[in-house]
């Protein structure tokens, strides 16, 4: 016995695709946002502060890598 497939296939428009662009543009700068304020409030600190934190200067980028974009 055969059977037909009627389910359509939705294909998104031009309007779709670029509130998705905007959407993933949105996000980057936000993202970008929090990685360029975690560096800069990290390196505001003296280095007694980080230690007390846990903290070496070396690994501030990979900490706001981090907070921004995740593992």
């Amino acid at each position: 016995m055969a059977y037909a497939n009627t389910t359509s296939i939705a294909r998104k428009g031009i309007a779709d695709r670029l509130a998705d662009l905007k959407d993933a543009v949105l996000t980057a700068i936000a993202q970008r946002r929090v990685y360029a304020r975690t560096v800069a409030e990290l390196n505001a600190l003296t280095d007694r502060e980080l230690a007390d934190l846990g903290i070496s200067r070396l690994r501030i980028a990979e900490i706001a890598r981090e907070a921004a974009y995740g593992k």
